[in-house]
């Protein structure tokens, strides 16, 4: 959001905290499968009164250039009335992307989607004024007025941070041009995001007999079919209809690569990798670290897909050979089961976080099931702070939901917890420690899966679940960042990215983080494709890789460390966007600025694989 550096985590940030409701979860409701937006606005007609009042607020917002020094008082008066609007702003926004994600063929809904984008925009270029301002003023003078003015102790992190960032702050000019350039460069994932979702003609196969249709939900289901010649025709066709959109895919990724650069270059920034690292103020040797210890941790992940290989009876493994479970599992988990399992999963975060979580689910905040032209993918939106968070599903009944229901309601949580705890200005929360809160939830379902698994095939079920938490959150997402950091080195070079050139970078990542047993057809380079968040954001996806690797510590901490460092887990949730995410973990116990909770995970991915081997001989 605009002024004081206010972060744009939007789809995980700022919630209303629920009441306790410890009665909830002995209960099993009927779960609500449907959100009701009408918390946000009564209809799309309030929702435009809205925006028409929030932007005639903007002009005020303008006219107070030039009077932040004027006095400690008139400085918060001048930051409340900002917040004020920039809380008004996020819940326009999250309406108008909750609504245009329900169905993304809906043009009216994705008209609003882009006036609310052109909203933010504007916001931006209202309040491009301040941080020049803040800076102008100094550290002297900013220290005494938090000093005299006990009213701006919330605004305090996002003043010092803005002091800490001036060698990055441009003039009033320049902050404006960015701000203002801020929704045309939001461009290439709008792009990505329609070609995926309505352009593309995504063929349909026989699987086990019936016909699915190969978009990216009944892609994600198909690939785990139980007959290998049905995966192999998953794979084939859906990255050969990937394939004839290469060139424009490829077009809008190295856009988006440009606008990265552009911005760097314009905060006068040496790479694009240190400007997405330092607004959160993480250091690059944690991006670095995290790549080299996942490289040097290969042979295990190499090892995993032999002990898959033999599990699965194959002579051979293949890249389409990833996805099916090693062993039978007929248990099925609908949304009611998902939820109680997930309860019981998380009794040892404790008695606060259970009743707050067995209330919240159920609420008609999730829309949970797939639905043509419906956003693929699951993620929660907590943005409007005064109403509660929203999630978008598409459950499948699988372990794969139960899964995804356990890691989003782990940000839902996070967002409750935070917002109870914070102010709204301290409530949002870097991506960061986000996918912190998701991973622990996912870790702590998988623990208690395998307590409870009765024979040989449900352990061996459960112990790959945990290898696959490893594979694709911590050695497949830092692949992605490796991809990424190639990409934007590669255009900083001034080398030109085709679609076809992104196919070959992607494609060779892919065979070395799978080793040379694992056949991987060229076809298959175009995966670069399926992340979204390469399109949306930058420097984003390492974090996940980051997040198992403290969620692990976190897990091995609570379960062994009891109610102290339960609460220091819980005490980094409710810490929100009150400091700067490393400090955050630190003080919680978990330092990533070193090597050592990398090594930790990857110790226990080996062990994992130890006990995997014992049971099949």
């Amino acid at each position: 959001m605009t002024g004081l550096n206010r972060r744009e985590a939007f789809l995980l940030a700022g919630a209303a905290a629920v009441a306790p409701a410890a009665a909830a979860a002995a209960a099993d409701p009927a779960l609500p499968t449907v959100w009701d937006l009408t918390p946000l606005y009564p209809n799309p007609a309030a929702w435009d009164a809205e925006r028409a009042a929030v932007e005639a607020e903007l002009p005020k917002l303008a006219a107070f250039k030039g009077r932040l020094g004027e006095s400690a008082q008139g400085l918060r008066a001048i930051l409340q009335s900002i917040s004020d609007v920039n809380k008004r702003l996020e819940r326009l926004f999250v309406y108008a992307t909750l609504k245009g994600d329900e169905d993304l063929q809906v043009a009216v809904d994705q008209e609003r989607r882009q006036t609310a984008q052109a909203l933010l925009a504007k916001a931006g270029e209202a309040t491009a004024w301040v941080n020049p301002e803040v800076l102008g003023m100094g550290r002297v003078q900013i220290e005494g007025f938090l000093a005299a003015e006990p009213g701006l102790a919330k605004f305090r992190f996002g003043l010092m941070d803005t002091l800490r960032l001036a060698p990055h702050t441009l003039d009033e000019q320049g902050e404006a041009l960015l701000a203002g350039a801020s929704n045309p460069l939001s461009g290439p994932g709008a792009i990505r995001g329609q070609l995926v979702a309505s352009d593309i003609p995504w063929p349909t196969v026989k699987v086990g007999g019936e016909d699915v249709r190969l978009d990216l939900q009944g892609y994600m289901l198909a690939r785990t079919a139980s007959d290998r010649a049905d995966r192999k025709t998953v794979f084939d066709t859906f990255y050969a209809a990937f394939k004839g959109f290469e060139s424009s895919l490829g077009a809008a990724l190295s856009a988006k690569v440009q606008g990265d650069i552009f911005g760097a270059r314009a905060r006068k920034y040496d790479s694009s990798l240190a400007a997405a690292v330092d607004r959160p103020n993480i250091p690059q040797d944690v991006y670095r670290t995290l790549v080299a210890e996942a490289n040097r941790g290969l042979p295990i992940l190499h090892r995993y897909f032999e002990v898959r290989r033999r599990l699965l009876g194959l002579a051979d493994m293949g890249y389409w050979d990833i996805y099916p479970a090693v062993t039978k599992l007929d248990t099925r988990f609908d949304l009611a089961t998902s939820r109680r399992l997930s309860l019981d999963a998380m009794r040892p975060l404790g008695r606060e976080y259970g009743d707050a979580f067995a209330r919240a689910t159920t609420q008609p905040w999730v829309h949970a099931y797939p639905q043509k032209g419906k956003r693929a993918g699951a993620y929660v939106f907590g943005a409007a702070y005064d109403v509660h968070p929203y999630m978008l599903l598409n459950h499948t009944d699988n372990y794969e939901g139960l899964s995804t229901y356990a890691h989003e309601w782990g940000h839902a949580m996070h967002t409750l917890l935070a917002q109870k705890a914070q102010p709204y200005e301290l409530s949002s929360y870097p991506i960061f420690t986000a996918e912190v809160a998701s991973t622990v939830n996912e870790l702590l379902l998988v623990e208690h899966m395998l307590k409870g698994a009765k024979t040989r095939d449900a352990r061996l079920f459960y112990l790959d679940r945990v290898c696959e938490v490893m594979r694709a959150t911590f050695y497949r997402q830092t692949m992605f960042a490796e991809f990424e950091l190639a990409i934007h080195e590669t255009a900083e070079k001034g080398e030109a990215l085709s679609g076809r050139r992104l196919s070959a970078l992607y494609l060779d990542l892919l065979r070395r983080y799978h080793g040379p047993k694992v056949a991987i057809e060229e076809v298959y380079g175009l995966e670069w494709a399926l992340p979204g968040h390469f399109f949306d954001y930058d420097f984003y996806v390492y974090q996940y890789a980051t997040s198992v690797t403290a969620g692990a510590a976190f897990v091995e901490r609570i379960l062994k460390g009891g109610v102290a460092a339960r609460d220091a887990y819980l005490g980094a949730l409710k810490a929100g966007g009150s400091d700067y995410p490393v400090e955050v973990l630190k003080r919680a116990g978990v330092d990533m600025t070193t090597p050592e909770p990398y090594r930790a995970l990857l110790t226990r991915f080996s062990r994992t694989l130890d006990e995997m081997e014992a049971l099949i001989g």
